[in-house]
């Protein structure tokens, strides 16, 4: 068997910021979804209980059982421990999930954690389902934690394939691999897509094309995070040497796909972030454009308050001038002199057309 991957931690949160459901504890849906035993690839019994497939696999030595199950409960884990011997530590991992890609080696089991993909068309949204596999010298456990991938078809096939499911386990891991890695390939082209429309929303000036481009970078990392640690994995399983030769051309043929992916998914990341840096570019210049205006309109209305301030000067003095001698007290000279109108119209022409050149001379008229 190969030796152990790093492993690693975490899980992508989903649009809502809420972690993938932990395995289902009893009384939830799920369980056992397809058991059965083969020898020299063909299948022998579909038992209906762990117990039936238990007892079917030590009646009939150098068979193989294959058991799937969907978001186990804690029950079914503990007792697939118990039968087959699991390491408390991979059993830990089954049960709690959110693990990241890995694979590690105990004694003669192997444990694989795998992020299957699939890309929600009416959500334009990336959703991301944690798959684990023991293998054992007699025995495969496949336990999914989410939708994808669609194991029934890789059974399906391995099953019309007798001469590759008769290499035991790890036919069975190629299978999954190859599921899993033909399943990114729809992830990518909703990617691409989404790519090319964020691109023409930033060009039109959409408000959201910010927000947009963050899920999607989001889900560009979270995607990297699930592809990338494959290839090592296939890079250890290719060159073990403990397939047969068909085998480790089947896988590495797969990990052929998968560097494809993850190249694309890597361009991906680097154009989010070109564009990421060309809306910020076009809204600062719209905000630049925004304040031009402002600027512009504020400079208008300071023109037009001073037209306004000039004027009311300048009618001010006469209307001061003539409230003065329109009290008509007694003691006012002026208003028995003869020439105390004239006088009092000059001094008011006189006033305006003073402020007048003034105010003009300043540039407020």
């Amino acid at each position: 068997m190969p030796e152990p991957s790093t492993g690693g931690f975490g899980r992508r949160l989903d649009e809502h910021g809420a972690r993938e459901a932990p395995p289902r504890r009893s009384g939830e849906p799920g369980g056992l979804v397809d058991s059965a035993v083969y020898t020299e690839g063909r299948r022998q019994a579909s038992p209906g209980t762990l117990a039936d497939t238990y007892r079917c696999l030590q009646e009939r030595p150098g068979s193989m059982a294959w058991i799937g199950l969907y978001r186990p409960d804690v029950q079914q884990v503990a007792s697939l421990a118990r039968e087959f011997e699991l390491h408390e530590l991979a059993v830990e991992d089954a049960i709690n999930a959110h693990q990241r890609p890995k694979l590690e080696q105990y004694g003669d089991t192997l444990f694989v954690v795998l992020l299957a993909a699939r890309y929600v068309d009416l959500r334009e949204v990336v959703e991301f389902s944690e798959l684990h596999l023991f293998l054992g010298p007699r025995f495969v456990i496949t336990m999914r934690h989410g939708e994808a991938p669609e194991l029934v078809a890789v059974r399906r096939r391995l099953e019309s394939e007798p001469q590759v499911l008769a290499a035991g386990p790890a036919a069975v891991l190629y299978a999954v691999l190859d599921q899993v890695v033909d399943g990114y390939a729809p992830v990518v082209a909703g990617l691409e897509n989404d790519i090319d429309e964020i691109e023409t929303e930033v060009f039109g000036g959409d408000p959201n094309a910010s927000r947009r481009i963050y899920q999607l970078t989001r889900e560009v990392i979270e995607f990297q995070r699930a592809a990338r640690p494959l290839i090592g994995m296939l890079a250890v399983l290719a060159a073990g040497g403990a397939y047969g030769e068909e085998l480790q051309r089947r896988l590495r043929d797969v990990s052929d796909h998968l560097t494809q992916v993850v190249e694309r998914v890597d361009g991906f990341r680097h154009l989010l972030q070109n564009i990421l840096t060309v809306n910020a570019t076009l809204v600062s210049q719209q905000q630049n454009e925004e304040m031009r205006s402002l600027t512009a309109a504020s400079y208008e209305q300071n023109e037009e308050l001073k037209k306004i301030s000039a004027w009311a000067a300048i009618l001010f003095a006469p209307t001061l001038i003539g409230t003065v001698y329109g009290m008509n007290f007694d003691r006012m000279p002026e208003l028995h002199w003869p020439f105390g109108y004239p006088v009092a119209i000059l001094l008011m022409a006189v006033v305006c057309g003073t402020l007048y050149l003034i105010f003009k001379r300043r540039g407020w008229l």
